[in-house]
């Protein structure tokens, strides 16, 4: 049964007066849209893409055209008017390890060597030696420069630790241009993985002037054996067909919803199995190590964004909690649904497939030039 949208869930309940960004599918391709005041406004003939609207900074509603209340147009993720990822052109990056519970668990990872069953052993001695020190821990801090001598005098380092309470943040690319899904969406794990878990994260959106303009959800979709048994295979435990999802639009900030708002978010977690089995699991942004306007600045420092991009920041939820064998954790069952919320930002909920079985990724830049320029949207 295909998913039934309803912005007052999606969105949150105070969706009619925040205002958001998205994308919509009317039948001839994806337009931006701009939601005020509860109504949907088509913005392609003001910019045909998101990222452009962004960099332009117009969100006058009264530039675009009006399509209705984004409750009674029929909005979902078949037909049309068809609900896609909120973002097209924008690199997609993440943050890792920013939060000191997310540290440890990627620390017990790579000791464990990806093997779910070595990682309560691994866990137990690690929260011997540390226990609650490092979540008061300042990154590049001389306090924290003294917990990692101890901890490479133990034999206990890691390079996530580094990441963790080192100077420079983990910054990575989380999926190409134009491959994340949306609300609703199927979310893919390899089919090769047997050990995986959601990542429950805010995700700013950030123009190419460096200014983080809305937020919304993401689901940074993570393999926990291909990453511990080498952070050199990053890049197959985190960009897999399907495995970024994002929320149904992001919410432009305004007086009303402000990155303080971000930095107080509580963000909850609930899988539902098809085999009974529930988990819930939150992750509070007030307890991240580094602010996310650091984060962003870190992600610009030697780089340039010309059509500008997302930034996901990271989890506090450790998915520690059995799911079938004792001591190995839970990782992901097909069919799975993972509901990740914040009041302010409304709900994401998506179904797990192996990214062999979500649809293919088909449509990608040469795609999306032709289409637009097939519809005249195009200028010099």
């Amino acid at each position: 049964m295909p998913m039934i949208f309803d912005p007052a869930d999606a969105l949150g309940p105070d969706w009619q007066t925040g205002r958001w960004l998205g994308r919509i599918d009317r039948g001839d391709g994806p337009c931006p849209v701009l939601v005020v005041d509860g109504i949907a406004h088509d913005m392609a003939r003001v910019a045909p893409t998101v990222a452009e609207l962004v960099t332009l900074g117009t969100f006058d509603p009264a530039n675009g055209e009006a399509i209705g209340p984004l409750d009674a147009i029929g909005l979902g993720v078949d037909g049309h008017p068809r609900l896609l990822s909120p973002i097209d052109l924008q690199c997609v990056k993440a943050a890792g390890v920013t939060f000191a519970v997310s540290a440890m668990e990627r620390v017990i990872e790579e000791r464990a060597r990806g093997d779910a069953g070595a990682a309560a052993a691994v866990r137990e001695r690690l929260e011997g030696r540390i226990g609650g020190s490092m979540r008061a821990v300042v990154p590049g801090s001389p306090e924290a420069a003294a917990l990692k001598q101890a901890l490479i005098d133990e034999g206990l380092w890691s390079q996530y630790l580094e990441v963790a309470i080192g100077p420079d943040a983990e910054i990575f690319t989380k999926a190409p241009v134009l491959a994340t899904v949306g609300w609703g969406a199927d979310v893919g794990i390899r089919s090769d993985s047997t050990w995986n878990n959601p990542e429950p994260e805010v995700v700013l959106l950030v123009g190419p002037d460096g200014r983080a303009v809305g937020a919304t959800l993401g689901n940074d979709v993570n393999l926990r054996d291909f990453e511990g048994r080498s952070a050199l295979l990053l890049g197959k435990a985190k960009d897999n067909n399907a495995s970024c999802s994002l929320g149904a639009f992001v919410r432009l900030f305004d007086d009303r919803f402000t990155m303080d708002d971000v930095r107080r978010a509580e963000i909850t977690l609930r899988i539902e199995g098809t085999d009974g089995y529930t988990l819930d699991g939150a992750s509070a942004m007030d307890q991240i190590s580094r602010d996310p306007e650091e984060l962003v600045r870190q992600a610009m420092s030697e780089h340039q964004y010309p059509d500008g991009f997302v930034l996901f920041l990271g989890t506090l939820f450790a998915p520690t909690q059995d799911r079938d064998v004792p001591d190995q954790g839970f990782t992901h069952k097909v069919g799975d649904t993972v509901a990740i919320a914040t009041p302010m930002l409304g709900r994401l909920i998506n179904t797990v497939v192996t990214s062999h079985a979500a649809p293919a990724w088909e449509f990608g830049l040469t795609a999306l030039s032709r289409n637009l320029a097939g519809r005249g949207l195009l200028s010099a």
